[in-house]
Formats: structure tokens, sequence, C-alpha cells
């Protein structure tokens, strides 16, 4: 068993469970009131579900490498997601001036990407 996969699919599963329970009620309910155009607001409400789904299968795929010998492959593209996630985030964040506070998802797959890193240093 590779304990750093085993980690990143545990931590991944945290952050599903924060972006679906905490900001679900914080950030999707709001957007749906919003006065805005429709398809614009139903194109981001789209996009959320598809983070929501996006984040179950790479705590999935982390758990899947973490349990099986033949697992690096799925580990090495699902880090490289958690990593793009990351960098996105921060990007945005310098790109459009935005305190960190304000956005720390990008924080949160960081805190993945740690053990997730460790897992492909330890099963190469």
């Amino acid at each position: 068993m590779n304990i750093g996969f085993l980690l990143a699919s545990v931590l991944t599963a945290l952050v599903w469970a924060i972006h679906t329970f905490l900001g679900g009620p914080t950030v999707a309910r709001p957007l749906l009131a919003a006065n805005m155009d429709e398809v614009a607001k139903l194109t981001n409400y789209y996009c959320w579900h598809v983070v929501t789904l996006t984040l179950g299968a790479c705590a999935a795929g982390f758990l899947y490498a973490a349990l099986s010998p033949g697992g690096y492959d799925v580990a090495v593209l699902v880090t490289a997601l958690i990593l793009g996630f990351a960098g996105w985030g921060l990007l945005l964040i310098v790109w459009k001036r935005q305190p960190t506070s304000a956005m720390p998802q990008w924080l949160l797959f960081v805190i993945v990407a740690i053990p997730a890193i460790y897992g492909l240093w330890d099963a190469a």
C-alpha cells in the first residue's frame, strides 16, 4: 500500500466534503440567487458540479493508486490535475489581485499535492 496516495485520497475526499457541504451554501446557493444572465448563471452552476465530480474522481484515483500496484499512471494523472488546480488558483489570485484569504482553494490543493508527490517518489 502506498501511504502517500492513501493520504492524498483522504485529503481529497476532505476537500470534496468542504466543497460540497461548506461551499454549496456559501457559493452555489448565492450564485443561483444572483441577478445575472441565466445562461452564465447555469453554466457556472454546471461547472460547480463538474468540480464536485472531479474531486470525487481524484479521491477515487488516489485510492486506487494506493491499493493497486498498477495504479501509478492514475496517480500521475491525478497529481497533475491537483497541481494544475493549485497553480491556476494561485495565478488567479495574483493576476486579479485578490487576497489569498478570499480564495483559499489553491492551498487545499497544495496540501493534497504534498503526500501525492511523496507517493509518486515512493512508488518510483
